[in-house]
């Protein structure tokens, strides 16, 4: 979309008839050429060798010598240069690490003479762009504000990243502030990068706030990525972008040196195009033990610390459906989903069925809880209150970057002043509401106190745990989003509905596997269920994914070519939000 806008009135744009229907034959034509010259781009992209090509399979080819780290680095910067800078230009990408190709020859060099650390040896990875890493790189959460001296020190998943031989590419653009600034904002749109774009139709939404980590992997430009999740930023672009993502359990990950929302509810996890692939990165950076720097890992969300696991590919199970008891909450969850999302998911049900899976249906959440938890009241004070606090303690830990540097406070009052000063790169799309309610601090401590464990309550112990016990199952089951929307920096995000809130208020996991297309856009279907169930959700996922095979590799079409639809994205009804947030619902 362009800065500028054309009337329709008066003048040469008072067309006639003819003239009409002369000006869209043009743009039908050039609509084709466009569609035609981005699939070229497409189909003449280097590395077409690597493409979808998992991390066993990388692995492999560098132990057979076909591949090695320093190889899979360069094929992947050429595929970024081809399709995220130029043709298509995704806009994926926001920095590379300058260092990646001396890790990458360092680790061909430690793979000849030690062996191999582990599956990630070698395996080029992304990360957020609210991940800390002390390098050459920076870590802005997409604000111009934070632009200058890198973090001091790793966040605790890009540490054990580097421990696990993995080579950190570069960094993901993202919704920035990852989507909590401000109404009507365009999820994948940051001041440091802009917009970034859906690599299957690039005029569509990416969703966010993990819009560059979804992107990267599919587009392979990347074997895998890290995002972060509030409440649907790994699995809203995995369900747009077609890719799987893991939100794991509060506190399975540690969220040291990554820029904050809600400590009640943040949590890192992994994009792959494949369960293994995200299976593999997940075991990489679980906290098998307390890190000192995340009180959450010492515990759990809604009770103790359950097990937590270094490999969590042992749970992989092709059959992994055989058997197990799935349920489907109707109620209060389907309200807001459209015809072809409902068609996808039936057909998803199905295919469950086929592979031995019982299905119980519906599984509906007690009638009060799931109005409580859609009413978003709890939910809300929480990250409101939250992310002052939160955010305050983490800038405390940056020095040197363009807030202090020009001379403002490294609070959320100063960004808000920052963002004030440089509004035409900041603010020229969207503003800073939710920044300046939470300076606000419009709840108290005594209503932060009755939301907190409210929250945890309806989403947990009586929401999905309630559920599961009730009606003896492994697993909830839910269509994570809806299609892909066209990007739309003037009136922001057209959200119609999503499924994340219950997991996320509760701290559980949630798998999103692609399940489908609607006009060629992809589905996806959201696994979920109580804490620490990472184990349960990869076996029943991986099933899932075997039984189906839905994912496909992104065309990088220019536009929809479809005529006349009768249902589809945006014939649905839009959820409301109560208070500050009710016109702009939100994946943080």
């Amino acid at each position: 979309m362009g800065d500028t806008q054309s009337t329709s009135s008066g003048g040469e744009w008072a067309l006639d008839r003819r003239k009409f229907v002369v000006r869209a034959a043009a743009t039908t034509a050039l609509a084709g050429l466009a569609l035609d010259r981005l699939a070229d781009s497409a189909r003449a992209a280097p590395g077409a060798d690597i493409e979808e090509a998992t991390i066993a399979e990388l692995g492999a080819a560098i132990a057979a010598g076909r591949e090695t780290s320093v190889s899979l680095v360069n094929k992947y910067l050429a595929r970024i240069e081809a399709l995220d800078r130029r043709g298509p230009n995704l806009n994926s990408i926001l920095e590379l690490n300058p260092d990646a190709h001396s890790i990458a020859a360092a680790l061909d060099r430690e793979r000849r003479a030690r062996g191999v650390r582990g599956p990630l040896h070698g395996i080029p990875i992304v990360l957020k762009d609210n991940i800390d890493t002390a390098d050459r790189m920076q870590t802005a959460a997409g604000s111009l504000a934070l632009v200058g001296t890198a973090p001091a020190q790793d966040s605790t998943v890009a540490a054990k990243l580097r421990q696990a031989g993995a080579v950190i590419l570069g960094k993901t653009n993202l919704s920035e502030w990852a989507n909590f600034r401000g109404f009507f904002s365009s999820s994948g749109w940051s001041g440091r990068a802009g917009q970034c774009r859906n690599p299957y139709v690039v005029d569509r939404n990416p969703c966010g706030s993990s819009s560059g980590s979804g992107i990267a992997v599919s587009a392979n430009l990347s074997a895998v990525s890290l995002g972060t999740e509030t409440d649907g930023s790994i699995v809203c672009p995995s369900n747009a972008n077609g890719v799987v993502g893991i939100k794991p359990t509060v506190g399975l990950t540690s969220r040291a040196g990554v820029v904050p929302i809600s400590a009640s509810q943040d949590t890192v996890g992994p994009h792959g195009r494949t369960v293994a692939d995200a299976a593999a990165v997940l075991g990489a950076i679980a906290s098998t033990t307390p890190d000192p720097r995340d009180p959450a890992t010492s515990t759990g969300p809604t009770g103790p610390r359950g097990a937590v696991f270094s490999n969590y590919t042992q749970f992989l199970d092709p059959n992994g459906l055989t058997g197990a008891r799935i349920g489907v909450p109707r109620a209060g969850i389907f309200d807001f989903t459209t015809e072809e999302v409902n068609r996808v998911f039936e057909d998803a049900l199905d295919a469950m069925r086929d592979a031995g899976a019982t299905i119980v249906d519906p599984a509906d959440f007690p009638g009060p809880i799931i109005d409580q938890i859609n009413a978003f009241f709890e939910e809300l004070v929480v990250l409101i209150f939250e992310f002052k606090r939160d955010l305050n303690a983490y800038l405390a830990t940056r020095h040197g970057v363009a807030l202090d540097r020009e001379g403002f406070p490294k609070t959320l009052a100063g960004l808000i002043a920052f963002n004030e000063a440089h509004a035409d790169e900041e603010l020229k799309w969207f503003g800073q509401q939710i920044f300046e309610l939470s300076e606000a601090e419009i709840f108290d401590q005594a209503t932060y106190d009755a939301a907190a464990p409210e929250a945890r309550r309806i989403g947990g112990p009586d929401g999905i745990d309630a559920v599961l016990a009730q009606f003896d199952l492994d697993a909830l089951v839910s269509p994570t989003d809806q299609p892909a929307w066209p990007v739309d920096l003037v009136n922001g995000d057209h959200f119609i509905f999503g499924t994340s809130s219950p997991a996320a208020i509760a701290g559980y996991p949630i798998i999103n596997v692609p399940m489908g297309e609607a006009f060629g856009l992809p589905l996806g279907i959201s696994f979920y269920a109580g804490a620490f169930s990472e184990p349960t959700l990869i076996k029943l996922a991986s099933g899932f994914e075997a039984a189906t095979r839905a994912r496909r590799k992104p065309e990088l079409l220019a536009t929809l070519a479809f005529e006349n639809p009768t249902s589809g994205p945006g014939k649905g009804r839009k959820p409301t939000l109560p208070g500050a947030l009710r016109a702009t619902p939100r994946r943080i």
